[in-house]
Formats: C-alpha cells, sequence, structure tokens
C-alpha cells in the first residue's frame, strides 16, 4: 500500500520504518528535512517538502507529532496534508492530543471526504522500536477496518475504542493509572532502600505477587540504582497529564492524586530532569 508518515520523533521514526518493512510504500515529512533525508537513506523511502507534497497519493496517512497545535500545522493550512489528501483518504493520527482536538479535526476531514482515526499509542520508545505498541483508536468502524492491518506493522494490540475522541480519552486513562502507579513504586523503593533490604532479591518476589506491574519489571531495578536516562520523558509526561487533567476539568472527573504527581514531575524538572524518564519520581524522595 501507498502511505505517508508525518513526525520522524523517537516514535514516529521506528513506526514509519517498520511500515516499510511490512512491505509498504512509505513517504515521510519531518519539520527538520535532514531527518527526513536521514530516514529516506535508511529506510529506503522518499520524503516530501511539506505535509501537502509528502501524502499525495498515499491511500493512508499516517501522523505523530508532539502537541495540538503540531498536529494542526501538519493537517491544516494550504500546504497541509488534508490540502493534498483526496476524498476517500485516511488520515490515522497517533499523536497523545486532546479529544477535542480529535474531534475538530474529524469534521474538518470529513467535510473533505476523509476520515480521521485519532491513535494514541502506549509502549514508549522501546515498543516503536520494537513493532509491539498498544494502539488505542477513535473514530468510525469502516476506516478503523481499513487501518488495522496497516498498523499492526508496529503494533502488538489494536482496539477501536469509540467514536472520535475515544482514543484519546483511553490514552489519558493510561496516563493517569502510569502516573499513580509510579508513586507508588517509587515510595515503596525508596521504603525498602531505607529499610536496608536486598532490593533485587525483594522485587523478584513482589514483582511474581498482587503488586507486580511493567513498570516495577522495567523500572524498579533502575529506579534502585538512581538510573533515569532512558525511556518516557518527563517533559513529554506533563505535557500528557495536563490533557488528562483538563479533560478530567471538562467531564467533571476528580483526579486528585494525578494532580499531585503532576506537580511532582514539576519539581523533577527543577531539578533538570525534564528529560529523566517518568520512574525519576523517586529522586524526589532520596535526594
Amino acid at each position: 500500500m501507498k502511505v505517508s508518515f508525518l513526525g520522524l520523533g523517537v516514535m514516529g521514526y521506528p513506526m514509519a520504518g517498520h511500515l516499510v518493512k511490512a512491505g509498504h510504500e512509505v513517504t515521510v515529512y519531518n519539520r527538520t528535512t535532514a531527518k527526513a533525508e536521514a530516514w529516506a537513506k535508511e529506510h529506503g523511502g522518499s520524503f516530501g517538502a511539506t505535509p501537502k507534497e509528502t501524502v499525495a497519493g498515499s491511500e493512508i496517512v499516517f501522523c505523530c507529532v508532539g502537541n495540538d497545535d503540531d498536529l494542526r500545522s501538519v493537517v491544516l493550512g494550504e500546504t497541509g496534508a488534508l490540502a493534498g489528501m483526496v476524498s476517500g483518504g485516511l488520515f490515522v493520527d497517533h499523536t497523545t492530543a486532546s479529544a477535542e482536538v480529535a474531534r475538530e479535526l474529524f469534521e474538518v476531514a470529513k467535510g473533505k471526504g476523509v476520515d480521521f482515526i485519532d491513535a494514541p499509542v502506549s509502549g514508549g520508545q522501546a515498543g516503536a522500536e520494537n513493532g509491539v505498541l498498544t494502539v488505542m483508536c477513535g473514530g468510525a468502524q469502516a476506516p478503523y477496518d481499513r487501518a488495522e492491518p496497516v498498523i499492526d506493522a508496529f503494533a502488538r494490540s489494536c482496539k477501536l475504542m469509540g467514536g472520535s475522541g475515544a482514543g484519546q480519552q483511553t490514552k489519558m486513562v493510561n496516563q493517569i493509572a502510569i502516573a499513580g502507579l509510579l508513586q507508588g513504586l517509587s515510595e515503596a523503593m525508596n521504603f525498602g532502600q531505607k529499610a536496608g533490604l536486598d532490593m533485587d532479591l525483594v522485587l523478584e518476589v513482589i514483582s511474581k505477587g498482587a503488586a507486580g506491574s511493567w513498570q516495577m519489571e522495567n523500572r524498579g531495578s533502575t529506579m534502585c540504582q538512581d538510573k533515569f536516562d532512558f525511556g518516557f520523558a518527563v517533559d513529554w509526561m506533563r505535557k500528557d497529564l495536563s490533557i488528562c487533567l483538563a479533560e478530567g476539568n471538562k467531564n467533571n472527573a476528580r483526579l486528585p492524586m494525578t494532580a499531585m504527581v503532576d506537580q511532582f514531575y514539576g519539581q523533577v524538572q527543577d531539578l533538570g530532569g525534564g528529560r529523566w524518564d517518568t520512574s525519576s519520581l523517586m529522586k524526589l524522595l532520596t535526594r
């Protein structure tokens, strides 16, 4: 299939590469052209100078950029993707953004005869590189059915969660759960260290019980070693939590723990840890 991919950050770069490996003809766009050139050289695809130019002739357009404003900038306007897509096209957005912008672009695309699916992902950089992301989608069934076999190139799980915006709301649920889990894990690891326990042994035991989680399995040991130079960055998590808190204000969902952890991440940023992994919440307990 002829597809295009807009945005070659730590997630988009490998995701687009998996589409090539799956046999698709891929054209990419990145705000920094040098990165698009490097991707094309590495993977054998091509690149465009603008989103409009990049998506010409594509059956499906994928996108993964930074935030709502970045998304609008590559979708709308004279050089945006919708200006280059034809009626019957499909736009799949993997950006973690607001449900509001998803619904906004769904309606704009619909007016041009283009289907729009919000499809944020979970799994981080490692999940993108290994092609095992979890993808949560919002939109109509028929367009989703067209997209799912192609998304499988970089996904372990892909589900349609409901109408437009439902994918973004599901990602919010994911981030809220992770925020609370990491704070609890930080306190637990710090407590164990202060108690003088062998934390490798502690993790070996409790990770097999009711306290076990992906975060414990993959971050517990490195947290105890004071290593936070990998994974999903605090800056990105604060962006995501701001979206969660704003949505909570709209639907009257109380998020006291999420608001507290968001403030803790602000303190991590104040320590210079904006690019540290989200498990760096523990730094606030051990300094």
